[in-house]
């Protein structure tokens, strides 16, 4: 639990988020497919990439970490064993709260010549994992869904020859993409996976350096495909992670509401499948600057950000939908909580993804908006937030859902009264410093 009150006057300074949580994990899954070695510096040390690397270790993959001065990670080192030189665990796969290694290592461990077992923990047996199961059964892979609800626990049997597919996704999934891509790695014949709009695409781009023959191609409506041709040996790399722009949106958030405030966010990865937010929120009036960009591999800059009156459109109005909201997904309970301090009625739509995230994130930030004195409502696939309206502290619930805690936490800068935010220590899934860093720009 962690109790916080509005900001005392502007936040200003400079502010570096841990490294990108997706390109984390899929950096310690490609290392470990490489041969050779996989250097990895500004890995992000959080309860769910942890638990990526616990289970490659489980597999007989040897990952060293290097500490800088301060007990800090300097450097991951993966030595990998090449594509067939993963061993059979002697346990159960065990994912924590990451929905990512979950789905991501179902493709991987459905090309393996010996069986394996995943799970998680209670979240994670309770997010759907059909949406793997189905393609991957399709590629002549044998999964089952040990209580049979389509859930983890999954069972996994090996020695199965996969072929590859041409697989449309319902939806824009970049986890349903990558399990079905690096099940691709060990099939015979192509794998394409087209999906309503681009998903977040660190697979295609990082197992491209990796030396894989894949591609992304988008049609003129919009729609996406990722295109593998398999039969190449990956090679191990090095990887420069930079900052999550999941973890900047608070910092983002949290200077355009607190009058007065300047903050530069250093280093954040502005990867175009993930910057959505940012193109959100100036068109909403945000003052948001990039600086320092470089388009190398995965896109990075500094990103300043000063106070802004954030409004809709000449209806009064702001409609957050669409192609955006696949670029913005993990971003939207902080999105929401803007809206809240917004002058104008910010209707979120097309985002049903977000009911099965770590909680239902559509009832659970309404609910907590409620409490804080915003007009809010919940619909089948979004919210409707009718900001304006002071906020007031209160006790929020954020059903131990990091994203929650967060963007809860930035709320408390613009409310009267304390706020207590219920199992925050849920933030270490992701950003295991945010109450410390967020401090430190608020003394």
């Amino acid at each position: 639990m962690t109790t916080l009150e509005k900001a005392r006057g502007p936040l200003r300074g400079e502010v570096t988020v841990p490294g990108d949580k997706s390109i984390s994990h899929r950096s310690i899954m490609f290392g470990a497919l490489a041969e050779g070695d996989t250097t990895i510096t500004g890995f992000l040390e959080s309860a769910d990439c942890l638990s990526t690397i616990d289970c490659f270790r489980k597999l007989g993959i040897t990952i060293d970490r290097e500490e800088d001065e301060y007990k800090n990670v300097k450097k991951i080192t993966v030595h990998g064993k090449g594509l067939n030189g993963l061993s059979a665990p002697i346990e159960t796969l065990y994912t924590g709260n990451s929905g990512t290694t979950t789905r991501l290592m179902s493709g991987i461990l459905a090309a393996q010549p010996f069986d394996t077992s995943i799970t998680g923990d209670s979240s994670i047996e309770q997010r759907p994992m059909k949406r793997v199961i189905d393609p991957l059964t399709l590629m002549g892979a044998s999964i089952t869904s040990a209580r049979g609800n389509g859930c983890a626990p999954l069972n996994i049997e090996g020695g199965k020859t996969l072929k590859g597919i041409d697989y449309t996704s319902p939806v824009a999934s970049a986890q349903v993409k990558s399990a079905i891509i690096l099940a691709g790695l060990y099939a015979e014949g192509d794998t394409i996976v087209h999906e309503p709009a681009l998903s977040r695409n660190h697979t295609e781009i990082m197992l491209s350096a990796f030396g894989a023959d894949i591609h992304n191609e988008t049609a003129n409506d919009g729609t996406a495909s990722a295109i593998l041709h398999p039969g190449r040996a990956l090679h191990g790399i090095d990887i420069n992670v930079p900052g999550d722009i999941s973890s900047a949106a608070y910092f983002i958030a949290a200077a355009l509401i607190v009058p007065g405030s300047e903050l530069l966010i250093k280093n954040v990865g502005v990867n175009k499948t993930r910057a959505g937010i940012i193109n959100v929120l100036k068109k909403m009036g945000a003052d948001i600057t990039l600086l320092n960009e470089d388009n190398s591999q995965e896109s990075r800059a500094d990103i300043l950000v000063r106070y802004s009156k954030l409004c809709g459109n000449e209806n009064g109005k702001f409609i957050i939908g669409g192609k955006d909201i696949p670029t913005m997904i993990d971003e939207l309970p902080v999105v929401a909580v803007l809206a809240a301090t917004a002058d104008c009625e910010t209707i979120i739509r097309d985002a049903a993804e977000l009911k099965v995230k770590e909680s239902n994130r559509i009832a659970s930030v309404v609910e907590n908006l409620t409490a804080m004195g915003c007009d809010a409502e919940a619909t089948d696939d979004g919210m409707i937030i009718r900001g304006g309206k002071p906020l007031f502290g209160a006790s929020i619930n954020c059903h131990a859902d990091h994203r929650l805690a967060m963007s809860f936490a930035i709320a408390s800068l613009a409310a009267e009264g304390p706020t207590v935010i219920q199992d925050s220590e849920c933030v270490s899934i992701s950003y295991p410093t945010f109450f410390e860093d967020l401090k430190n720009l608020t003394r």
